[in-house]
């Protein structure tokens, strides 16, 4: 029998991985992230670059794990970057830089595993969240749209 999806789903810091910016800060917990994603539905076709964006995420929680609020930015689209991939004004440099000011707005923020409730929003009709279900008996929680896929043992380690 599967273990069920716990209330608190834990997200183990891994510095220099797709977690290094997840922690603490003086109201709460925070998951950040830069990610591409395309619109829900969406078909990759010709032209499949334009659709392809790049967002920065930071998602704030209170202590005990409940969702708070989101501010997310797109920075650009997968065809912009390839047509300026270097400098300070790429798409992934600017999504950097936003990050960056980001997490520097967050009080006594330190880098930390973090244990959350599970939440979700669309946003230019893209799915962000924490995500939960269960498939053949096995409980999942999928961090999205960064796809990246929590399970038994539920100690916040992921998958991708």
């Amino acid at each position: 029998m599967a273990v069920p999806v716990p209330e608190l789903i834990p997200i183990a810091y891994e510095p220099k991985h797709r977690t290094e910016t997840i922690g603490r800060y003086a109201d709460g917990q925070f998951l950040a992230t830069i990610t591409y994603a395309f619109p829900e539905g969406f078909r990759p076709d010709d032209g499949w670059e334009e659709h392809k964006r790049l967002y920065v995420v930071l998602h704030t929680f209170d202590s005990a794990g409940s969702y708070r609020d989101s501010e997310i930015w797109c920075a650009g689209t997968w065809a912009e970057q390839q047509r300026n991939p270097h400098g300070d004004d790429s798409v992934l440099s600017r999504a950097r830089v936003h990050l960056a000011k980001l997490l520097r707005s967050l009080p006594r923020r330190s880098y930390t595993d973090i244990a959350i409730r599970p939440f979700h929003l669309t946003v230019d009709g893209v799915l962000f969240g924490l995500v939960t279900g269960e498939d053949e008996g096995e409980a999942w929680a999928e961090l999205y749209p960064d796809r990246l896929g929590f399970g038994e043992p539920w100690d916040g380690t992921y998958d991708t």
